[in-house]
């Protein structure tokens, strides 16, 4: 068995060993387990309840890593995104009219021509027709955007018929959990606790179980409900394929598949792992991991950030992804416990997360308002929009208006021009269907 391994992920030639890589494999199945509830939570929002997403977030997510192990030998770990899957419920079902049937095909067809540009050089090129200030921006907007929802579920925000929005009531049980969680979350996180987010996720469970947040009355522990996941499993609607909304949901999600994943997998393959002849073959591998998202009934998959815990820790083959992918098959059947979890144990960690992305917002250019600008509007509409897509769209648009008025039109690529252009059709087409 051990030989087996060693041929198969070259443990030597990567000077690693089996416990080393298993080490490293628990200690990102521990870093990105959570994604598997705030993944399965946010999704419930489509119309989905969330014990079935659970099992389509797990079971995805496990084959997903399996594929990246056996195929790239790299310690990556490709789950469904964060971000991506706000992209999913909230503008392809709940801004484009989609239903969630609908929406997974949105994403099977996402992740063909995903795949399409992963196997071609057209990856390449367009990586660098994206301005880097963009690039930047896009991730701030999506922090922003996830620190929204989060503090949406901690009941701190809630809507206003006067003014849309409004301090929520910090004396409710749930805001006070909130905030003691919060506290709990960033003291583990801040003195870097291995599996810190799950510890916060426990703790404050348990914490809602003491203030009477969560009825524990009726829980007990059963098997899976595959019938119910049944519901969603390979069930595919594609009767929208010939409506404008389907294109610019798939187009929308394309775009932000493609970006996200090249910006994702460069740092982790290239520049942590200094292994960049197996970026394209890990590239493929997420694409196909959309085609096995869309199937297995969930969002759209990235190479989740938390994968780099495994790679600071140690991991550098695909030992640690095939470890982590046969875990989270384990987890499927602790659902019982894991549906327990209310938005307040959850919220901190998406302000968190929210907060890390936002860090990017110092490598921004302040001193070129043409560069300024269209980033600046991208971050900002994304939260006020409820929209990742309608940011990147208008900040793409605007990039190269801000250029020419400032006579740097050459400064922009002809791919460029060329999305800018994309965009406007894809408003257009919006407004058309309003």
């Amino acid at each position: 068995m051990v030989e087996r391994m060693e041929k198969l992920f070259k443990l030597k030639k990567h000077k690693v060993t089996i416990k080393s890589e298993i080490l490293a494999g628990l200690t990102s199945f521990v870093a990105s387990m959570y994604i598997i509830i705030v993944n399965a939570n946010i999704l419930s929002d489509g119309g989905i309840s969330v014990k079935p997403l659970i099992i389509a977030t797990a079971l995805s997510s496990a084959v997903s890593c399996l594929l990246v192990a056996f195929v790239s030998n790299t310690p990556l770990i490709i789950m469904p995104g964060m971000g991506v899957n706000a992209l999913f419920t909230y503008t392809l079902i709940r801004t484009l009219g989609l239903d969630y049937h609908q929406a997974l095909a949105s994403v099977f067809i996402s992740g063909i021509i995903f795949m399409m540009i992963a196997i071609t050089p057209l990856s390449k090129h367009l990586m660098k027709a994206i301005p880097y200030n963009l690039k930047q921006a896009i991730t701030v907007g999506i922090g922003l955007f996830i620190t929204f929802i989060g503090l949406q579920k901690s009941k701190i925000i809630v809507s206003d018929a006067s003014t849309m929005l409004k301090l929520g009531d910090i004396t409710s049980p749930e805001v006070i959990a909130f905030m003691l969680i919060m506290v709990i979350t960033l003291i583990l996180f801040l003195k870097n606790v291995p599996g810190g987010f799950l510890i916060s996720i426990t703790l404050g469970t348990l914490l809602c179980m003491c203030l009477g947040i969560i009825n524990l009355n009726n829980v007990h522990y059963t098997m899976p409900n595959f019938n119910e996941y049944n519901d969603i499993f390979f069930k595919l609607d594609f009767s929208g394929l010939s409506t404008v909304k389907f294109w610019i949901g798939t187009f929308s999600l394309t775009l932000v598949l493609v970006f996200e994943n090249i910006g994702i997998l460069h740092s982790q393959v290239s520049d942590l792992l200094k292994a960049p002849d197996k970026t394209n073959k890990a590239l493929m591998c997420t694409s196909f991991s959309t085609i096995i998202c869309a199937l297995s009934g969930t969002s759209p998959a990235v190479s989740t950030v938390e994968g780099t815990a495994g790679i600071t820790a140690g991991g550098k083959t695909g030992f640690v992804s095939m470890f982590t992918g046969l875990l989270f098959l384990l987890s499927i059947f602790f659902i019982p416990f894991i549906s327990l979890i209310p938005d307040v144990a959850l919220a901190p960690i998406l302000i968190i997360i929210g907060c890390l992305m936002s860090q990017n917002l110092k490598n921004i250019d302040f001193n070129d308002l043409s560069e300024l600008f269209p980033s600046f509007v991208t971050i900002i509409l994304m939260p006020l929009t409820y929209s990742i897509v309608d940011g990147i769209a208008l900040g793409f648009i605007l990039y190269p208006l801000c250029k020419l008025c400032h006579n740097k039109g050459k400064e922009v690529s002809k791919i460029m021009y060329s999305t800018s252009f994309i965009f406007l059709l894809y408003f257009a087409a919006n407004s058309f269907i309003k």
